[in-house]
C-alpha cells in the first residue's frame, strides 16, 4: 500500500470518491461530443457492466434508489403487493416498494453479519408476498442459494440491493448475477462512481425492456433511437419516470470500472488490516465474514460490546470525530424512522436484533485512497479510545 497520506482536509471521512486524468478526460470527450444524453455511451456502460458481473441485461438510470424503483416496477410489484425487506438497511430499500403502492414487510437480520435473517423471512411471507429485497449490508453478499430455495418454494421474485457490493463474489459467482434483479448504486461514496448513478442487472428481457420504458417516461424510444430512424413520433404505452442518465456520467463509469478490480482489492486490504489490529481489543468485534464470500468492502463495520465500556456509542462517535475520524452509522433501522412509525405503525421490538445493533454499530473509514498512514490513524485512534472507556473489572 502507498505511504504517503493523500488526505486535503483535517478529517478523513468514512468513504470518498477517486477520480483519475482518466477519469476527467473521458468525461471531457463526451462534453465535447454532440450526444449528453440518450447518447452511444448510455449502452456502451449498459453492455460492459453486465458483462463485468456475468447478467443478460443492464439498465442505467440516474441513481441507486431510481434503480430500486424500476426493479420493483420491472418486477410487477404493485398496489397490495407485500415485499420483505430487511430492517438494517437505507431507507431507500423499503421507499422503493412504496413507489409502486406496495407494502415493505420489515425483516430481521443474523446478528453476526447484519445481513437478512433467513428464518424471519419465512415468518414473514404471506399469500401477498411477491418478492424478497435482499441487502448486501457493507458489501457482503446475503446467503443467495438459501435466498433461493425461498423464493422458489413460495413463487417470489429475489431482488439484490447489491448497493454495497460490486466487485464481489458469492461461491464464486459475481454480484450483479443473483437474482431475478439486482440494483447498483454509483454515488460518489461507493466503489465505482458516476457522480449519482444507477444500473439493475437480470436475465430477463422482459424486465430490462420494461425499465428502460419506465426510465424515459414510459415511452418506448428515446431521441436517440428516433433520430437514427428518421422519425418524430412515439408512443407512452405506460406511466414512468424521467430516471436517465447522461452521456457523460456513463463515460466517467466506463473509465472507472478499468481500476474497480483494484479497487475491491486495496478495500479487502484496508479490512485486512483493521481485521488484524482489532483482534483481541475486547470491547469490539468486527462482522463477521463468510469463507464462501468474496467481501466487497464498501464499509467497514464495528459493534461495541457496550457492556465492557463505560460509554455509549455517541461518546465514542464523538471522540472518534474529534481525533479527526469520520465516522458513521449505517443505519438507523428503517422501521424506526417516524415516517414508518407514524403511517404504519412501526416501532421497537419488530426487530429486536437489528434495534439492538443499531445502539453499537459504527462505520470505520474504508475507500480505495487510503494509505498506510490513513488506517494506522484510525487504528491508533479506536485503540487508544477503547483503551481509555474500558470497564475495569471489580
Amino acid at each position: 500500500m502507498p505511504v504517503s497520506s493523500l488526505r486535503s482536509t483535517r478529517m478523513l471521512p468514512y468513504g470518498r470518491q477517486s477520480i483519475s486524468e482518466e477519469d476527467i478526460q473521458a468525461v471531457a470527450d463526451v462534453l465535447r461530443s454532440d450526444w449528453l444524453t440518450t447518447g452511444p455511451k448510455v449502452p456502451e456502460f449498459e453492455r460492459r457492466f453486465a458483462a463485468f458481473v456475468g447478467a443478460a441485461e443492464a439498465v442505467a438510470v440516474c441513481n441507486g434508489t431510481a434503480a430500486l424503483h424500476a426493479a420493483m416496477y420491472g418486477c410487477g410489484i404493485g398496489p397490495g403487493d407485500e415485499v420483505i425487506v430487511p430492517a438494517m438497511t437505507f431507507a431507500a430499500t423499503a421507499n422503493a416498494v412504496l413507489y409502486q403502492g406496495g407494502t415493505p414487510v420489515f425483516c430481521d437480520v443474523n446478528p453476526e453479519n447484519l445481513l437478512i435473517d433467513l428464518s424471519d423471512v419465512e415468518a414473514k411471507i404471506t399469500p401477498r408476498t411477491r418478492a424478497i429485497a435482499a441487502v448486501d449490508y457493507t458489501g457482503h453478499s446475503c446467503d443467495y442459494d438459501a435466498l433461493r430455495r425461498i423464493a422458489e418454494v413460495h413463487q417470489l421474485y429475489l431482488i439484490d440491493d447489491a448497493c454495497h457490493a460490486i466487485g464481489g463474489t458469492y461461491k464464486g459467482r459475481k454480484v450483479g448475477s443473483l437474482a431475478d434483479l439486482n440494483t447498483f448504486s454509483f454515488h460518489p461514496v461507493k466503489h465505482l462512481t458516476t457522480g449519482e448513478g444507477g444500473m439493475i442487472t437480470t436475465d430477463n428481457p422482459a424486465f430490462a425492456a420494461r425499465m428502460r420504458n419506465f426510465r424515459n417516461h414510459g415511452i418506448t424510444t428515446d431521441h436517440r433511437q428516433r433520430e437514427q430512424a428518421g422519425s418524430w413520433a412515439y408512443d407512452m404505452v405506460d406511466l414512468g419516470y424521467n430516471y436517465r442518465i447522461t452521456d457523460f456520467q456513463c463515460a466517467l463509469g466506463i473509465s472507472q470500472m478499468e481500476r474497480l478490480p483494484r479497487s475491491v482489492l486495496h478495500r479487502q486490504q484496508v479490512a485486512k488490516r483493521y481485521d488484524e489490529a482489532f483482534t483481541g481489543v475486547e470491547q469490539l468485534a468486527p462482522l463477521k465474514r463468510a469463507h464462501d464470500v468474496s467481501h466487497a468492502y464498501h464499509l467497514y463495520v464495528i459493534q461495541l460490546h457496550l457492556e465492557r465500556i463505560t460509554v455509549d456509542r455517541a461518546k465514542v462517535f464523538r471522540d472518534l470525530r474529534e481525533e479527526g475520524i469520520g465516522v458513521n452509522v449505517h443505519y438507523r433501522p428503517v422501521h424506526l424512522h417516524p415516517y414508518y412509525r407514524d403511517r404504519f405503525g412501526t416501532g421497537p421490538g419488530m426487530c429486536p436484533v437489528a434495534e439492538k445493533a443499531y445502539e453499537r454499530i459504527l462505520s470505520l473509514p474504508m475507500f480505495a485512497s487510503m494509505t498506510d498512514e490513513d488506517i494506522d490513524h484510525v487504528v491508533r485512534s479506536v485503540r487508544n479510545i477503547m483503551r481509555r472507556h474500558r470497564l475495569e473489572p471489580r
